[in-house]
């Protein structure tokens, strides 16, 4: 569903545009930064197992052993992982038996509904990641019975959203908020270990993006915040920290350095093709944001300018351009299944 636009009478609050105008904030001594629900989706499923484990979870995996058997994650890994989880509603514990006490872990509304997201980033490895083999998975969407792609489109309108056709403007949960304590300096993942079992464009999405400090640093990009000190200032984050993942952004390809100062010399930093299409993604995260994290008030209005409506950012098919969900896709692997290897 669209959100609505305001039928009041009263001057509509000024809209920018995410690839034209930086969305300024307040500045504050405390480590703040804006609220978003892109953020607050990152902080809760930003780390690349937890990722991987819902991953496993839309396979059909439910019972601990077999997680450890599809990951290759230590028991005391994949139990924190779980328990985070569980924790924040994402799975459920569902008893399957009594002796021993046992417990599988099914996944919640919420965390079903983070299906479309995880499509989103896996239409990103494919794009992009996949070299010349082929995507590991061929999605089918059950409603039109067509072989398809994951897109992020406009729920009024239905085109597929790019960043330079989207304007924002405050909304009810618009304002500051302190940085999460759950983003540390530490890459958790060792990225090469995502794909230690099966070929996966969503892992191979999660190795660019690295961890919580890169996405929002890539979600602060697209409010045109590019220079170092700029965004050491609007995320508190440390210098060496920041400069370590503005490294490996470019080295990934997701960025480009750009010299806007000769004395001294000074760069920032600018998306790349590849870096722009992560806009999608990002989207996608900003709508289960919203849905699940915003209590209701949402800190940005969209729109989109190419149909002049205000939008929800909408995961669909790209065949019949209905949404999508998990209960309405199945998938042809391209790869061994290696839920059949001994």
């Amino acid at each position: 569903m669209a959100l609505k636009t305001e039928q009041s009478t009263r001057p509509r609050p000024a809209s920018k545009n995410f690839a034209s105008e930086a969305h300024t904030v307040a500045a504050d001594s405390g480590a703040r930064e804006r609220n978003c629900s892109v953020g607050r989706t990152i902080d809760v499923i930003g780390d690349g197992w937890s990722f991987m484990i819902l991953r496993e979870c839309y396979f059909g995996v439910r019972r601990f052993e077999r997680f450890k058997d599809m990951l290759g994650l230590p028991r005391t890994t994949l139990s924190d992982r779980l328990r985070k989880l569980t924790a924040l509603g994402l799975l459920r514990q569902v008893a399957y038996s009594e002796r021993p006490e046992r417990y599988e872990y099914q996944l919640t509304r919420m965390g079903m509904d983070l299906y479309p997201v995880m499509l989103a980033l896996m239409t990103f490895g494919d794009r992009w990641l996949a070299g010349r083999k082929p995507k590991p998975l061929q999605l089918i969407h059950k409603l039109c019975e067509q072989p398809c792609t994951a897109i992020v489109v406009c729920s009024a309108c239905r085109k597929e959203i790019v960043a330079r056709e989207v304007t924002y403007r405050d909304g009810p949960g618009a304002g500051t908020g302190p940085v999460p304590q759950t983003r540390t300096s530490r890459r958790s993942t060792d990225p090469t270990a995502l794909e230690r079992r099966r070929p996966s464009s969503v892992a191979r999405a999660l190795q660019v993006i690295g961890d919580r400090w890169s996405f929002v640093i890539i979600r602060e990009a697209f409010f045109r915040v590019r220079r170092f000190d700029d965004l050491q200032s609007r995320l508190g984050i440390a210098p060496n920290i920041l400069a370590d993942r503005l490294n490996r952004l470019v080295a990934e390809g997701v960025f480009q350095r750009v010299k806007y100062q000769d004395g001294p010399e000074r760069f920032e930093y600018r998306f790349t093709d590849k870096g722009r299409d992560l806009f999608g993604p990002m989207m996608a995260m900003l709508h289960w944001g919203d849905a699940w994290l915003s209590e209701g008030k949402p800190p940005l209005v969209l729109t989109h300018t190419a149909c002049g409506s205000d939008f929800d950012p909408t995961v669909a098919c790209d065949q019949c351009l209905e949404a999508v969900n998990a209960a309405e896709m199945r998938y042809r692997m391209n790869y061994r299944d290696p839920a059949s290897t001994p």
